[in-house]
């Protein structure tokens, strides 16, 4: 086992009867890395996201923690976890506050470190001027920055997120992220999934593709755009029904969209110039760089899983 994995699974497991979530993924995570899980629904990310989280044990393989057995130790595991679930589960009797130091409690700290920490937390937040509010009138944003801060109460090493900005407007999550950044400067290991591209490029140092509950890539969002896409990408709208796409064989690599076609290259410059030589007369033109969402797309299909 690799000495600096703060997580390591090899061959890992997970079962439910006959179904197999997760099967058989090799992984490691270095402390005071940002780890992401990208895939469709239903491509095993929550499942080992849960045997990470001591919550579920693998069905098969080896998966240490801190370099300790889930099975065996996991109280102890848990014990240095910080968890931000998918979905909001603060209680909505207590006040702002109140949710970080009755949870302070179960950590074993006394009522005045409780007190401390989530002064701390509320900050950290930036939630101090709701502090005395109760849960239900907060937004979503404000929600999740709790949900957040609560799972900081027992100074983790490690931070799972479970879709940390799911539903949120563009300005709260990005809010978001900046507090997340500053736990990653602050030496914290953030493991979390997610939906969108942008995120997992902006936050991850790292992040693995699962699809039909197996690891399909690794590496850096970089690294795997490279390894996995063109440098650009056009993108093709043209008013009339035709073959376009077969008319642009040898330019690149086509793909037809119901409402446009994707060219995969190069240099997307001389891609439209060449477009325009074959006689082509798209409506619109649009010429960007590869993104995530692309390799996502190219590595898990383009087909809707429930």
């Amino acid at each position: 086992m690799a000495v600096q994995s703060l997580i390591h699974a090899r061959g890992l497991v997970k079962r439910f009867g006959d179904f197999t979530a997760v099967d058989g993924i090799d992984l490691d995570v270095a402390p005071g890395e940002a780890f992401g899980f990208l895939g469709p629904n239903g491509a095993g990310k929550s499942s080992t996201m849960r045997m990470i989280g001591c919550v579920s044990m693998p069905s098969a393989g080896e998966l240490r923690i801190f370099g300790m057995d889930p099975v065996r130790d996991g109280v102890r595991i848990r014990g240095r976890l910080g968890v931000c679930p998918q979905l909001d589960n603060l209680d909505p009797d207590l006040t702002v506050r109140e949710n970080l130091t009755t949870y302070a409690r179960y950590f074993g700290l006394s009522r005045a470190e409780a007190r401390l920490r989530a002064d701390e937390l509320l900050d950290f937040a930036q939630l101090r001027d709701r502090a005395a509010s109760q849960v239900e009138p907060l937004s979503g944003g404000m929600k999740r920055r709790l949900t957040i801060a609560r799972a900081m109460v027992g100074d983790p090493a490690l931070v799972l997120l479970d879709e940390p900005t799911t539903g949120l407007d563009p300005q709260a999550r990005h809010l978001l992220w900046e507090r997340l950044f500053q736990l990653r400067r602050r030496g914290v290991t953030l493991v979390l999934t997610t939906h969108y591209m942008d995120e997992a490029e902006q936050l991850c140092d790292r992040l693995v593709v699962m699809d039909g509950g197996r690891i399909v890539a690794e590496g850096s969002p970089r690294s795997l755009i490279a390894a996995h896409c063109t440098p650009e990408v056009v993108e093709l709208r043209f008013a009339e029904e035709g073959d376009h796409a077969g008319k642009l064989a040898g330019v690149g690599r086509a793909e037809a969209l119901p409402d446009r076609v994707l060219l995969y290259v190069d240099d997307g410059d001389d891609a439209v110039a060449e477009v325009h030589r074959r006689g082509l007369a798209p409506s619109g033109v649009l010429v960007r760089r590869s993104t995530l969402e692309d390799v996502f797309l190219q590595l898990t299909g383009r087909t809707l899983v429930d």
